[in-house]
């Protein structure tokens, strides 16, 4: 199935990765689905692509903590008559400090818009890519995933990882209906993410790299599901890492990402 022939659906559009991924498809010839809180980013973002590439690009606005974006945004595509053949979760952000330095409402939207949103949205639309015998599916993970938790982002690896074993199932599950489903695990990435979380100055300390631009990370994220690779680590820094941690001892990594999320993070009163 043509790419012409569909839409790909990313949400968290307005910045950073998700515009990323939506100047690289366009680029690539597929219609567009932007979703995200802020519309005038994605009224504007939409409009440089169309005026670009000559697609067709649709904008909702939508808070994925609220636990019916999902379902409304679904039944919005289908009152537009839209066919997504690409779904790609990158919605998501950081919650800074302890796990009890948060109330209880912020950890659960991150919840909702980290975990439970991407899995219904891969639910509600999984259908009808099996009925077309065509599909993609990239969860932005990240590298946390692979690695030790560590303080001061309690809930963040522990999603991420959720994301990549979700991701893992789902390929087994629906490859033979054509329909390949990738984690996308970048390491750091040039984007808002560190400004909307507040340590933009901690990690501009680290070594360039470190660092990859969100643009190489995406192509290779949409290279890597056309393989049909079920994850996708960005760089070969990262690789290293991953690789590295794996084969200590546990308790040696542990202590590793212990001691170095003391040196890189904002600490918060526990």
């Amino acid at each position: 199935m043509s790419p012409e022939s569909g839409f790909a659906l990313i949400t968290g559009a307005s910045a950073g990765i998700g515009a990323a991924f939506a100047r690289e498809l366009a680029a690539r010839g597929h219609h567009l689905l932007l979703t995200a809180r802020r519309i005038e980013r994605l009224q504007a973002l939409a409009g440089e692509l169309v005026g670009t590439y000559g697609i067709r690009v649709e904008v909702i606005s939508a808070d994925l903590a609220d636990r019916e974006a999902p379902r409304m945004l679904v039944e919005e595509i289908e009152r537009r008559g839209l066919a997504i053949d690409m779904l790609v979760n990158n919605a998501g952000y950081g919650v800074t400090g302890y796990f009890l330095t948060q109330p209880w409402t912020v950890q659960a939207d991150f919840i909702q818009v980290l975990m439970s949103a991407p899995t219904e949205l891969c639910h509600r639309l999984l259908p009808a890519m099996r009925e077309r015998g065509h599909g993609r599916i990239i969860n932005v993970a990240s590298l946390a995933g692979h690695i030790p938790g560590s303080a001061g982002q309690t809930l963040y690896a522990g999603a991420k990882a959720y994301l990549i074993k979700l991701s893992q199932a789902l390929h087994l599950e629906y490859r033979a209906d054509g329909i390949n489903t990738c984690a996308l695990c970048p390491g750091f990435t040039y984007s808002e993410f560190h400004d909307v979380t507040g340590s933009r100055e901690m990690m501009s300390k680290l070594p360039k790299w470190l660092w990859m631009d969100a643009q190489t990370v995406v192509r290779q994220g949409l290279d890597a599901v056309e393989r049909g690779d079920p994850v996708c680590i960005n760089g070969r820094v990262n690789r290293t890492i991953k690789t590295l941690l794996k084969l200590m001892p546990d308790r040696l990594a542990f202590h590793l990402i212990g001691r170095q999320s003391r040196r890189i993070r904002k600490q918060a009163p526990a």
